[in-house]
């Protein structure tokens, strides 16, 4: 087993927190740092900030120059083996003469897996592999999920009352939580692929489900400018053909997917009188390059993705207030008759949003 140094884990922790730099525009691509050092100093860093554009290393290979020759790069993801958009990263860290490569993890994409270090190993390149690996997949929980399974990750967010009401009996919503809420859904939003939903949820609330630049915080406002964030597409769920061109969803701008069993631009089929979930996930992510769903809807379409087993994670804000059992609840029926059978969760994180409850927390399924 690789021993690693103090060093190590202090430049491939920076290498991570600049990969991080590039969850609002890489997508479909992962976010990959790179830090180079030599003789103990960093010499070169940088991420990748864009499909198409250079990779991490090409960044921080630029800024090392010359003396990149006989340096050590941290690098948070496998250095890619083949010509796509851009050249591959392993050859141009063998091209300027780096002498040692620690990577946290390897890349499951059918493109690279081993090929990379395979590359590197044979130009005489030390490589060590598995520096905060845990770390690293948190970076890219979508873009693995896909390439290891084919199917995009999927956050579900809900909001509800502390006693799980989502609405009053007669409809009315507006607003259950607080603007600092309201603003942390934002950046929840600026880091998916898709926002999926329902042509119920946006008729009803008229919604554009896009991210509204003046509510994301400083931290990413300072980093990043209006033209280069990346709206996620808004894939809509519409069974009964309901959205018009009228809509606000539509003079938002930006990509709409419309996932209808007859005139969409996914053309689902239709399992138990529904679209068929599973199949259109399967579709964004094989047809559309998502890989990170944001789930905002109702409750039927919560209890479908839960019962189906289709989320992985749960963000849910509870609000300061009490609405009454008449209300409309968080979640539909689930069915179930035992308790054997209710679905654990296993909570990440929980804090204080403004006033609310902010509660991630992972589905465990049977």
């Amino acid at each position: 087993m690789t021993q690693f140094s103090p060093q190590d884990y202090q430049m491939m922790s920076r290498a991570i927190k600049l990969a991080y730099r590039g969850r609002f525009t890489t997508t479909p691509n992962p976010n990959v740092g790179c830090v180079i050092t030599k003789e103990g100093e960093v010499v070169g860093e940088g991420y990748h900030f864009k499909a198409g554009e250079p990779h991490a290393e090409v960044h921080a290979l630029a800024m090392a120059g010359s003396l990149a020759q006989g340096a050590t790069a941290y690098v948070t993801l496998e250095p890619c083996s083949h010509y796509g958009r851009t050249p591959p990263c392993a050859k141009g860290l063998i091209d300027a003469g780096i002498k040692k490569v620690v990577c946290a993890m390897s890349d499951p994409n059918p493109q690279v897996a081993g090929q990379g270090f395979e590359l590197l190993r044979q130009a005489g390149i030390e490589v060590s592999v598995g520096l905060l690996e845990d770390e690293a997949r948190k970076l890219n929980r979508g873009f693995l999920k896909k390439m290891e399974t084919k199917m995009p990750f999927v956050q579900l967010k809900m909001a509800a009352s502390l006693d799980g009401q989502t609405a009053l009996a007669n409809g009315q919503s507006q607003w259950i939580t607080g603007p600092e809420a309201r603003r942390d859904v934002q950046l929840f939003r600026a880091q998916a692929s898709a926002i999926l939903s329902t042509s119920q949820t946006v008729i009803e609330d008229d919604a554009s489900l896009n991210v509204r630049w003046s509510e994301l915080p400083n931290s990413v406002t300072s980093v990043l400018s209006e033209p280069q964030l990346r709206q996620p597409k808004r894939a809509i769920l519409d069974t009964h053909s309901r959205l018009t061109p009228l809509l606000k969803l539509y003079q938002a701008g930006g990509e709409i997917i419309h996932i209808s069993p007859s005139q969409g631009e996914i053309n689902a089929p239709i399992c138990e009188g529904k679209v068929d979930l599973n199949w259109t996930l399967k579709t964004l992510a094989d047809e559309h390059q998502v890989n990170h769903v944001w789930v905002e809807a109702g409750a039927t379409l919560a209890s479908s993705m839960i019962k189906q087993q289709l989320v992985d994670e749960l963000i849910i804000y509870l609000a300061p207030k009490l609405m009454g059992a008449d209300g409309r609840g968080l979640i539909g029926a689930l069915g179930l008759t035992s308790m054997q059978d209710v679905i654990d969760l296993e909570i990440d994180d929980i804090r204080l949003v403004g006033q609310d409850i902010r509660i991630i927390a992972r589905p465990v399924y049977k």
